[in-house]
C-alpha cells in the first residue's frame, strides 16, 4: 500500500434503482472515479468481497437486503470494515441518519443529492482533493505538493 491516494479511486454504488445508479455513475465518473454497481445489499456485499472498493455509496431501502444490514455485515469483515461508506436515502429524520451512522456509514445524504456534495464527500473519504486545492498546496509547499 502506498502513502499517496489512488489517482482514480473505485466506488461501488449500491442502489436498486437503475436511474439512480446511472446518474451517480455519471456524476462520479465525470469527477475521475471508477464506478462499479450493485442492485441490492446482497449483490453489494458480493461485489465488495470480490474487489474491495475505495468507497461505497449505499441506498437504504432495497429489496433482498437493505443498506443498514449490508453495512453492518460489511463492518464485520476484517478486509472491508474500514471501507468508507456514504448512505443516501429519501429518509430525512434525524433517527434515520443516526441509524445509518450506527450501521457503519461515514456520511449520510438525503435524496436528491447535489452532485458537488456527493463528489466532495467521495473525494474527502478517499483522500482526493480538487485540482485547485493541489495547485494551492504546490504554492504553499514550494512546488512539491503534499504526500
Amino acid at each position: 500500500m502506498t502513502d499517496r491516494p489512488n489517482p482514480q479511486p473505485r466506488v461501488l454504488v449500491v442502489d436498486d434503482a437503475v436511474t439512480v445508479r446511472a446518474y451517480t455513475r455519471q456524476v462520479l465518473e465525470a469527477d475521475g472515479f471508477l464506478v462499479d454497481e450493485a442492485v441490492n445489499g446482497i449483490d453489494g456485499l458480493e461485489h465488495a468481497l470480490a474487489s474491495t472498493p475505495d468507497v461505497l455509496i449505499v441506498d437504504i431501502n432495497m429489496q433482498k437486503m437493505d443498506g443498514y444490514t449490508m453495512l453492518r455485515r460489511l463492518r464485520q469483515d476484517p478486509a472491508l470494515r474500514d471501507v468508507p461508506a456514504i448512505m443516501i436515502s429519501t429518509e430525512s429524520k434525524d433517527s434515520d441518519r443516526e441509524k445509518a451512522l450506527l450501521a457503519g456509514a461515514n456520511w449520510y445524504f438525503v435524496k436528491p443529492v447535489r452532485p458537488a456534495d456527493l463528489t466532495a464527500a467521495a473525494r474527502l473519504l478517499t483522500g482526493r482533493r480538487q485540482e485547485g486545492e493541489r495547485q494551492d498546496d504546490k504554492r504553499q509547499d514550494g512546488g512539491e505538493g503534499r504526500s
